[in-house]
C-alpha cells in the first residue's frame, strides 16, 4: 500500500469516475486503474462498484476511503512540520472563501495579515459555498469563510461577524428617496439576483419572504458587483451586504437604502476540520478579521 495508491482511491471516490481522476491525478486511467485493483487485492476487499450509475463506493470502500483521507493529511502534516518547522504562523495557509465575501474582506484582511503573520501566504480559493465544503472536507483546503448556517462531519465552526443588508436602487429610483425601507414595501419584480447555487441568493429570499410579488426568474448577475453595475445602468434594484457598501465601493449612480428594523442580516463564520493541526494559524486568522475596520459586529 503506497500513498500514491490511496491519492488515487480517494480521486475515484469524488469523481465518481475513473477517467476523471486520472486526470486529476495526472496519470493514465489505465495506470490509475491498475493501482485501483492492486490496492483491491492486497486488501481483499472491492472499494467501488462499477455500473451503468457510475463508480459507488462499497460500503467497505466508503471506510477505506475515510481513513485514506486521514493518512493522505497526515503524511502532507509530515512534510509541512518538516519545512515549517514548528510554527504554525509559518508557511502557506490554503483559505477558501465565497464570492460575495471575497472582494469586500480580502483586501484588508491581506494587508492585516501582512503585519500579524509576515510568513503566513495566503493560498485563496474563491468559489460557491459547495465546492469549498468539498474542498475543504477532502483536506485540499485548510480553512474556509463562508456564511451560517453551515454545518459537516467532523467540521468546526466559528463565527467571525454579522453584517446587514441593504437596498440600491438607481440614484433616481423613487426608493433612493427614502430612509428605510420595509422588506413588504419591496418590489422583488424589480429585484436582480445572483444565480441558483449561490448562498447570498438564498439569504436575500429567505430574509425577504414578504415581497410585494415573487421573484421574476432570469433577472441575475454572477457577482454582486455585476449586479452592482446592472442597477447602476437602471435596469433594476438590488440587496448588497454592508461590506459591499462602503465608501471604497461607491457608484454615484446608485443609492443604499437600509431595511427597517429587524434588518436583515447574515453570519459569516470561518470553518476547518476537526483537529486541524495549525490552530493557532487560524485563531490569527480570525483575530485580525474581527480587529478589521469594517461595517460589522464582530461575533465571537
Amino acid at each position: 500500500m503506497t500513498l500514491t495508491e490511496l491519492k488515487y482511491v480517494v480521486a475515484v471516490a469524488e469523481e465518481r469516475h475513473f477517467g476523471r481522476a486520472a486526470e486529476r491525478c495526472f496519470v493514465s486511467q489505465p495506470s490509475l486503474s491498475a493501482a485501483v485493483k492492486n490496492l483491491e487485492e492486497e486488501l481483499g476487499v472491492r472499494l467501488f462498484e462499477r455500473g451503468k450509475r457510475g463508480v459507488l463506493l462499497t460500503e467497505a470502500g466508503e471506510r477505506i476511503v475515510a481513513q485514506a483521507r486521514r493518512a493522505l493529511e497526515e503524511a502532507e502534516r509530515v512534510k509541512l512540520l518538516a519545512r515549517q518547522g514548528r510554527d504554525p504562523l509559518k508557511g502557506t495557509l490554503r483559505l477558501g472563501i465565497i464570492h460575495t465575501v471575497a472582494p469586500y474582506l480580502l483586501p484588508d484582511l491581506v494587508a492585516a495579515l501582512r503585519r500579524a503573520a509576515p510568513e503566513m501566504p495566503l493560498d485563496v480559493e474563491e468559489n460557491v459555498t459547495a465546492t469549498l465544503d468539498r474542498m475543504l472536507r477532502a483536506g485540499d483546503l485548510d480553512a474556509v469563510i463562508l456564511a451560517l448556517p453551515y454545518e459537516a462531519p467532523d467540521i468546526e465552526v466559528a463565527p467571525l461577524y454579522e453584517e446587514t443588508f441593504q437596498v440600491v436602487a438607481p440614484a433616481k429610483h423613487p426608493l433612493a428617496r427614502r430612509r428605510a425601507i420595509a422588506v413588504e414595501e419591496l418590489d422583488a419584480g424589480e429585484l436582480l439576483l445572483l444565480p441558483v447555487g449561490h448562498c447570498f441568493r438564498d439569504q436575500v429570499l429567505d430574509a425577504c419572504t414578504e415581497f410585494s410579488r415573487p421573484p421574476e426568474p432570469g433577472r441575475q448577475g454572477n457577482s454582486l458587483e455585476t449586479l452592482r453595475s446592472m442597477v447602476a445602468s437602471g435596469l433594476g434594484v438590488t440587496v448588497l451586504p454592508a461590506t459591499a457598501l462602503t465608501p471604497r465601493h461607491a457608484n454615484p449612480l446608485v443609492k443604499a437604502i437600509p431595511f427597517t428594523d429587524p434588518q436583515p442580516a447574515r453570519r459569516i463564520a470561518l470553518a476547518w476540520r476537526r483537529g486541524f493541526y495549525r490552530a493557532r494559524a487560524l485563531e490569527r486568522v480570525a483575530e485580525v478579521i474581527r480587529g478589521l475596520a469594517l461595517p460589522v459586529t464582530p461575533l465571537r
